[in-house]
């Protein structure tokens, strides 16, 4: 990275598939700082709606666990009928189940079973529940362990959470019309991590829908080494407001926003066990069809980690990416709207658990729509998503003085995103009016042509501190001809250990994202050391230095389209 002054343009290709590399030279910036603000719950509005637009039969809280099957597929018609189930080790999960009407095929209804939500009561899926029941899928719906009415303590993906899976998929075989060999999960964000990791360890699960929710929890909210405090925070409230958090989980998440360096690899260990990429031997192995959605601007599981994890996959796979923020892709589903991303979980399950030729093994796999709009892309795998890459890099030596925000930020967890979603304005900042005491900052020149970046982008600079440890996070800005900038992604990075004054390399990925710099713009890098997104550890006083030895220059490494 370079001292603005030095910088100029310089051309080059970088080995393999490299588009001309540019240096990046100085343009200033300032931009307004967004406040941060506590997240309003949508829970209340959207139960709300969701019962507003579904007829609901009388509850029928007291269904005994061991009700003949025969029994519940007597029933006539169509309807909810809430009942409990009991979950691992007897806890008692609140559930909602849809049947089909009319009688049963031979062999029964193929089942989706649905988990709630972080912090959503069970009427969460009513609507999209009441589709499935309406196309012959029996579909049960149960609050997850700690959460409103059912039993327990909230374990976030731990081996009750499992064992709640699979005891809920016992009751349903032995209480509806169900085929056994028939058995899907689905599931947005919390759901959609337990369905993950039910596939893992029961291999009744045939196939699974798993929306806006991660492959790897660490590198979902300690990514680069650093706390994602505005969505650890979100959770940890949001899971104290409408459920039990247990004792090690409060422990956990007090650790976690303490900064508590001592208990690091125990959090490691504990957030590992809850990650369906631990598991990805036993996913491979039992085989069932994964559908994996999120959006590019998820501030609570990022893109990266999913995209990671889905490389890794062997079994039938999809991924789709869209536009905005956590689970903001499929809320118009939850409220019985038109919405993508149910549409094509309906697709997977129609042909993984009921057989139907509708084509969907037969797409490419990988599906994402670009956030400046044009609909949808499709590729045969991950890393044909932006095989081309603009080396751009990164001149001469720079420092900047840690502990001030300067302008440039990630936005507001799960507001900003939204907004760009609906919008197309993502958080901006004046890049010329940044101030370079506390941020560092490098352009490109103009482009000529669009500029389609797809996929992750890569920082590598040597940087020397005046402490041993320190945060810095990255942003790369579009930059419109009046020097404004709109954010096209972001990442944090943290250190401890370092000697002062001695020289380290820095490997960073960004968020990945898909974006279209439109022609006459360019593209900025610039690195600070505050985010209200995330928590920093620069010392007071601390001051840190990118530079470019000659043997090892700094870059930043764009993925682009195949044009």
């Amino acid at each position: 990275m370079g001292h603005p002054r030095k910088a100029g343009r310089q051309l080059g290709r970088s080995p393999g598939r490299q588009a001309p590399s540019r240096r990046l030279g100085p343009p200033p910036s300032r931009s307004a700082r967004t406040a941060r603000l506590p997240r309003a719950t949508a829970a209340g509005a959207l139960c709300a709606l969701l019962l507003a637009g579904a007829a609901v039969t009388p509850a029928q809280a007291g269904d005994a666990p061991g009700t003949a099957r025969a029994a519940q597929a007597a029933q006539a018609t169509a309807g909810i009928r809430f009942v409990d189930i009991p979950g691992d080790g007897g806890t008692v999960l609140k559930a909602n189940v849809v049947t089909p009407s009319g009688a049963a095929p031979a062999g029964g209804h193929p089942v989706v079973i649905l988990p709630t939500s972080w912090a959503i009561p069970q009427v969460e899926y009513l609507a999209q529940a009441q589709k499935l029941a309406d196309t012959g899928y029996v579909v049960v719906s149960y609050n997850s362990r700690g959460f409103w009415q059912s039993g327990g303590e909230i374990e976030v993906g731990g081996p009750k959470d499992i064992g709640d899976a699979s005891k809920v998929i016992d009751w349903t075989l032995a209480n509806t019309p169900a085929n056994p060999g028939k058995v899907g999960m689905a599931g947005v964000s919390y759901g959609a991590g337990i369905g993950l990791l039910a596939a893992a360890h029961d291999p009744r699960v045939k196939a699974v829908a798993a929306l806006s929710g991660w492959g790897d929890l660490i590198d979902s909210i300690y990514s680069g080494r650093t706390q994602h405090s505005q969505a650890a925070a979100l959770l940890g409230g949001s899971g104290y407001l409408t459920g039990r958090p247990g004792p090690e989980l409060q422990q956990i998440l007090s650790d976690f926003l303490g900064s508590n360096l001592a208990k690091e690899d125990e959090m490691i260990a504990w957030g590992k066990k809850r990650s369906p990429s631990t598991y990805l031997d036993a996913l491979n192995k039992n085989g069932a069809a994964l559908l994996l959605g999120n959006a590019w601007g998820d501030t609570i599981f990022p893109p990266n980690q999913y995209a990671d994890f889905f490389e890794k996959l062997t079994v039938p796979k999809r991924l789709e990416l869209r536009p905005g923020d956590h689970a903001t892709s499929e809320l118009t589903g939850l409220l019985g709207l038109p919405n993508d991303t149910w549409t094509d979980t309906r697709r997977w399950f129609d042909h993984y658990l009921k057989g139907e030729d509708n084509g969907v093994d037969r797409e490419q796999p990988v599906k994402i729509s670009s956030r400046s709009g044009g609909g949808y892309e499709n590729y045969p795998d991950w890393k044909s998503v932006g095989p081309d890459r603009e080396k751009l890099d990164l001149a001469g030596t720079t420092t900047i003085h840690a502990n001030v925000d300067s302008g440039a930020n990630g936005g507001i967890v799960l507001l900003s995103n939204a907004l760009d979603q609906l919008t197309r304005i993502p958080p901006i900042a004046s890049v010329p009016l940044l101030p370079r005491r506390y941020a560092a900052v490098w352009q490109s020149e103009k482009y000529g042509t669009e500029q389609r970046v797809r996929g992750t982008a890569k920082l590598h600079t040597t940087l020397t501190s005046t402490k041993e440890s320190g945060t810095l996070v990255a942003y790369l800005y579009d930059v419109g001809p009046l020097g404004l900038g709109k954010l096209v992604s972001n990442a944090p990075y943290t250190f401890h250990g370092k000697t002062p004054g001695r020289p380290f390399g820095v490997d960073l990925e960004l968020f990945s994202t898909a974006y279209d710099v439109p022609a006459g713009h360019r593209l900025a890098m610039v690195v600070d050391t505050v985010d209200p997104l995330y928590i920093e550890h620069n010392p007071s006083g601390a001051q840190l230095t990118f530079s470019s030895p000659a043997a090892d220059p700094s870059y930043l490494s764009v993925p682009l389209r195949e044009q």
